[in-house]
């Protein structure tokens, strides 16, 4: 059997490479490695990657072990699940790796200019309903224009139909052209999709195993310039995440 939540927010108060600043903290007590992620934490100066949502951390872990030459920062508000990743991480002597507990929502708290060089943006919740809760929306990509690099890689791996289309055409209108796009990432071949493809999370898996396709987009992100929302229809998923489906009666939403 499993630890409990509670045995695991205890060990995880204990780990070296996770850092838990919920909203109703960060909003006392100041980020000290803000600015300082490379100097004092990683102890190096190779690029920052951050997953947000991370989960349980699968896919961060995995980033870093196929990529020492970079750091990597798992990006969740639920404990229970960071614990599977940070101590997946310690027991694999991973120095590159840390995990940060706090609302996506505040995420510009937490690195200065030009901290950040990539993003991973890995089976968002949709939020079919709520455009400012959707994670490529004009409300989080200016808070990611706060730390990422200019003209960043943002990359976004989705078993939503909804959030592609969305994500899709929220470039359009903003003029940004994909440096990678497809709705059926396990049917292409090309070198620009391996990264993508080579690491498969759990659930993952199983939406693959129901015959849903992933899709994937990468894009860059330029610092400067107005961002505008798309002002389009886009069908609904059936569903809400693994094994849930849509509350709403709608077919479509904006």
């Amino acid at each position: 059997m499993g630890k409990g939540k509670l045995e695991k927010f205890a060990e995880l108060a204990t780990f070296n490479n996770v850092f838990q600043y919920p909203y109703s903290v960060v909003e006392h007590v100041s980020f000290a490695l803000r600015g300082c992620w490379h100097k004092d934490y990683f102890k190096n100066t190779n690029p920052i990657t951050l997953e947000l949502g991370c989960g349980k951390g699968e896919y961060t872990v995995e980033l870093a072990r196929r990529h020492p030459e970079r750091n990597f920062i798992g990006v969740d508000i639920k404990g229970a699940r960071l614990w599977t990743g940070a101590k997946q991480a310690i027991e694999a002597g991973l120095t590159n790796v840390a995990f940060l507990r706090t609302n996506i929502e505040i995420i510009d708290r937490f690195f200065s200019e030009d901290e950040v060089d990539e993003l991973w943006l890995t089976f968002s919740d949709p939020q079919m309903k709520n455009v400012r809760k959707r994670l490529t929306s004009t409300f989080f990509l200016e808070r990611y224009r706060h730390f990422l690099t200019d003209q960043g890689a943002v990359n976004v791996k989705t078993d939503s139909n909804f959030l592609f289309t969305y994500t899709k055409a929220l470039l359009e209108v903003n003029g940004i052209t994909p440096e990678a796009i497809t709705e059926d990432l396990y049917g292409e071949t090309a070198e620009t999709y391996l990264t993508a493809a080579a690491i498969q999370t759990y659930y993952e898996q199983m939406w693959l195993d129901r015959g849903l396709n992933i899709r994937f987009v990468r894009f860059r992100l330029p610092r400067l310039g107005d961002l505008s929302e798309p002002d389009i229809e886009i069908e609904l998923d059936e569903y809400r995440s693994y094994n849930r489906h849509k509350r709403s009666s709608l077919d479509t939403r904006k």
